[in-house]
């Protein structure tokens, strides 16, 4: 049976940030996510993980400037001492709030520039070695161009040369069902295929990115592969919802039994 985590970016934004794990545990979730966690204070962050008994599965190391385009710092070498500033944080975070999980956001940049390709390769295995000794396991993730144009990581076989070359146990793939199936479709071939090095799933409906029940992926047949296959992680509902949160969590009911 599947897990879930709602992603608290996404989902319930009627919501401040802090009042979206109120209403992730009482729709029944007892895991979440979220992009970046960093408008409120770590402390805060905790306390309503405590409260709930629910785990903060994931989220994002800071981007850079998100407001000026910044998504994510990794293949920038002249922003080396901002990225390690962003891991540390990011540690920091995932240290009060017991997470494992940390995806770090490669930036804007062309995959065929050998020094950014050499710059995101060096710093990915800094964040994982300084992961590593927390326990913490980095996630890189292939995301479309059309959502996030010029992004630098959109090809699978890169994301999994490196997690090969780098060879560390604390760097993973994490497979999001939206994006792989805008970038080259086959889902459940790249779930059979990948699924030795997957750390996260991430889930959305094709198009528009928004809940799983509609669209052109079968879910229902995508969970039971997920199973099948043995995979026992949680899968992230990072999705936009139609309307309020709550209306469209129908899709949800079969899996909270």
């Amino acid at each position: 049976m599947p897990k879930f985590a709602a992603n608290l970016s996404l989902m319930f934004t009627e919501l401040s940030f802090l009042e979206r794990f109120d209403a992730a545990a009482d729709a029944g979730f007892t895991a979440v996510e979220c992009q970046f966690p960093y408008e409120a204070a770590a402390d805060s962050v905790a306390e309503r993980l405590q409260r709930h008994a629910i785990e903060l599965v994931l989220f994002n190391m800071p981007p850079g400037n998100w407001a000026a385009g910044d998504r994510g710092l990794a293949t920038l070498s002249e922003r080396k001492s901002e990225f390690k500033e962003g891991v540390a944080t990011a540690l920091d975070y995932a240290r009060v709030c017991g997470s494992k999980r940390l995806h770090l956001m490669a930036g804007i940049g062309d995959p065929t520039d050998a020094a950014a390709v050499d710059s995101y390769r060096a710093n990915l295995a800094y964040a994982a070695e300084l992961s590593a000794r927390d326990g913490v396991t980095v996630l890189i993730e292939p995301i479309n161009r059309r959502d996030m144009p010029g992004y630098f990581l959109s090809d699978y076989e890169l994301a999994t040369e490196l997690i090969s070359t780098i060879g560390s146990d604390s760097l993973r793939l994490q497979f999001d069902i939206y994006h792989r199936q805008m970038i080259c479709g086959r889902v459940l071939d790249g779930l059979r295929e990948l699924l030795p090095i997957v750390g996260h799933i991430q889930i959305a409906g094709v198009p528009g990115r928004h809940e799983p029940c509609n669209g052109e992926l079968d879910f229902p047949t995508i969970f039971a592969e997920i199973d099948r296959l043995g995979y026992d992680g949680f899968i992230g509902c990072e999705y936009r919802p139609r309307a309020e949160t709550s209306a469209g969590l129908g899709w949800l009911a079969p899996y909270l039994l």
